[in-house]
């Protein structure tokens, strides 16, 4: 496979795109991905391609898309989250994996950067970004310590003048592309032990004794268009391309990945959007049984799914905006994070399925939106945390909040938390129930669902306060109460089975027929 890296030609000049309303500067971006995925040249046939045509990425770039992430003292937007989620949600409606890597070069790297740099380092970054066009991204996953990221082994030494990182870092995207990388790892002491706390470092692989060696570009199932791989660190950065957290290293990688999480409706948006608008023009189009597929009740309610989907997330990006600022700490934020990414990831995923399931035939294939829409979809579920562990980490946050309440009621509970009081009463009956705190793991993740759309529920109803469309809103309402029953109903049936390691034994259906 070929993932060199694109040619972005040098003399684009930075435009009026930082000056302009967010409005115009999103017109120039869809008139940029129209011309580059429907007019020069088919994004169902080169999303076929690993890697994305030189041509396409430079069009695009043209306009200085990711000047949203950088502060307007250097020349960017303001790193304005409203405008870094419409980018998202603007580019996802196209292209997932186009919003991915707006994603990952704003959300994993200039804000981080933006927030924690050394001056010295956030000028020679931001610079480049806006004027030769570059990328940059994040490593932190491990091929041996995947969700494990705080016992990382990629470790460091230091002196005064540099740092010398060494490790493996994998699954990253934009591996072989991006210039720019922050790099995680722990300091080794003395004695050849690693220190606790996790340190991040800007590398530019322009740089003597900052290359990073690629050791393998993985074939990755779906998203095409970004490339991933194992690579070999072994680098020397200088101490002014070290973060400097506000406090610990690893309170600054929370507060990086909480930001990251809030800012995952902007990818879902676009995409669930696209989904609900494929699937009501194909059902209006379509016959069958000498009457429109739009008229069964069956399709109606996928299409209605769908709709309360494109809602719910409408009302995450609302939220979002208003709370996940760069200047606002989100340590704290560890429960809401991991709901908003969580629950708008699985949408994303049923959203797919749905379009894939109303079209039929036609749509199982990887060049159509639906193919490629369930293909793309389905690593949002795992990267940046896996939702089991994400639904389970809620729970765990929940009954901590609940035991120092001194609360063990759920419906109680809901109603005087500021994530859920507003959807409390919506699900009293079925909530008010005291909960068991001892519960195994599996029951965590199926609280941890409940929780996590319990909470979507609460955004929507502060998005209905706006005023938002009612109909809408009463759409999504009565989907989330559905899917929140259906959960609950399994959630209170106690399942304890387990995997019989030796199952072979007489189970041949073969000896019984």
């Amino acid at each position: 496979m070929n993932y060199s890296e694109p040619e972005i030609l040098k003399e684009v000049k930075n435009d009026s795109s930082q000056t302009s309303s967010f409005e115009a500067f999103i017109e120039k971006l869809k008139a940029k991905m129209k011309l580059v995925f429907h007019e020069r040249a088919d994004i169902n046939q080169f999303s076929l391609k690993r890697g994305l045509p030189p041509f396409a990425l430079r069009e695009i770039m043209s306009v200085n898309p990711l000047s949203v992430g950088i502060p307007k003292e250097y020349g960017g937007r303001g790193g304005i989250m409203k405008e870094n989620i419409g980018l998202l949600a603007a580019a996802s409606y196209e292209s997932l994996a186009l919003s991915l890597t707006f994603g990952i070069n704003s959300a994993l790297f200039l804000q981080p950067v933006g927030k924690y740099g050394l001056e010295e380092a956030k000028q020679t970054v931001f610079k480049r970004f806006l004027e030769e066009k570059t990328m940059g991204g994040l490593m932190i996953t491990e091929p041996d310590y995947g969700s494990d990221a705080l016992n990382m082994q990629t470790s460091y030494t230091e002196n005064e003048d540099y740092a010398h990182l060494k490790g493996k870092k994998h699954w990253a995207g934009l591996t072989g592309w991006a210039e720019f990388w922050l790099l995680t790892a722990r300091q080794q002491t003395g004695a050849g032990n690693l220190q606790r706390d996790i340190d991040f470092f800007i590398c530019d692989v322009n740089q003597p004794e900052q290359q990073i060696d690629v050791e393998e570009f993985y074939e990755n199932l779906g998203l095409y268009m970004i490339p991933y791989g194992r690579n070999n660190i072994d680098v020397k950065i200088p101490t002014t391309h070290k973060l400097k957290p506000h406090s610990t290293g690893v309170k600054m990688m929370l507060d990086l990945l909480h930001r990251s999480r809030m800012q995952f409706p902007g990818m879902g948006m676009g995409f669930i959007q696209r989904m609900l608008d494929e699937a009501i023009s194909h059902c209006k189009q379509r016959l069958v049984g000498g009457k429109s597929l739009f008229s069964y009740d069956q399709v109606q309610q996928r299409l209605s799914k769908l709709q309360a989907s494109y809602t719910v997330c409408s009302a995450m990006c609302i939220n979002s905006s208003e709370k996940a600022g760069i200047e606002v700490d989100l340590v704290p934020y560890g429960i809401e994070a991991n709901a908003v990414k969580s629950v708008v990831t699985d949408l994303m995923q049923e959203a797919a399925q749905s379009l894939v399931q109303l079209v039929g035939a036609k749509a199982y294939r990887i060049n159509h939106i639906g193919g490629r829409g369930t293909a793309d979809s389905r690593p949002f579920q795992i990267f940046e945390g896996s939702n089991d562990i994400l639904y389970a980490q809620i729970s765990e946050g929940i009954i901590k909040l609940m035991k120092r309440a001194k609360e063990n009621n759920l419906y109680r509970f809901l109603k005087n938390y500021d994530l859920t009081e507003k959807a409390s009463d919506y699900l009293k009956e079925i909530t008010s129930f005291n909960l068991n705190f001892q519960m195994p793991q599996r029951k965590l993740v199926e609280l941890g669902q409940i929780v996590g759309r319990i909470i979507s529920m609460n955004q929507v109803l502060e998005t209905a306060n706006k005023g938002f469309r009612k109909d809408l809103i009463d759409n999504s309402i009565s989907m989330l109460q559905r899917d929140i029953s259906k959960l609950l109903a399994g959630f209170s049936f106690q399942n304890k089975s387990e995997v019989i390691e030796d199952y072979r034994e007489n189970s041949s259906w073969l000896n019984f027929a």
